[in-house]
């Protein structure tokens, strides 16, 4: 499938291929995507999480923090190519998911924070690839200290 900005100055983008799902529409941010999945028949579209259950969720992750309408998690390394590399895994694992992180990096310290940005919040695709990072984590054994 390939996206392509229409070169009018409309608000919106064109898909060649095969459809694809309204999951994968809703988060590439598409407004208009969004409005339609809120209709009842769309059960496959996450709605926020409260605090308390992303509490719950996140004490089976080592590290990752609820702040704000994020979830979050800074990762220190000893050497700043670790680091590059460390994001390289994450871009991977993000492409998988369809969903990805905003990524702050300050030399060896690499944050990662998570929302679904057309919800304004979390939700279970942001639990989910913080749980496909840490797996990633696991059978990598990057050199970091979290």
């Amino acid at each position: 499938m390939r996206w392509r900005r229409p070169s009018s100055p409309a608000k919106f983008w064109i898909v060649f291929g095969p459809p694809p799902s309204l999951t994968r529409v809703v988060k590439t941010g598409c407004l208009f995507a969004k409005l339609i999945a809120e209709k009842p028949g769309f059960p496959d579209v996450p709605r926020l999480i409260k605090h308390m259950e992303i509490q719950a969720r996140l004490e089976r992750l080592k590290g990752w923090k609820h702040e704000g309408d994020f979830i979050t998690k800074t990762f220190e390394f000893k050497r700043f190519m670790d680091g590059i590399s460390f994001i390289d895994a994450v871009a991977k694992v993000a492409e998988e998911q369809e969903h990805h992180p905003d990524i702050h990096v300050r030399y060896t310290s690499i944050a990662l924070s998570v929302q679904t940005h057309s919800e304004g919040g979390v939700t279970e695709w942001d639990l989910e690839l913080a749980e496909a990072i840490e797996l990633m984590l696991r059978r990598q054994k990057p050199p970091h200290r979290a």
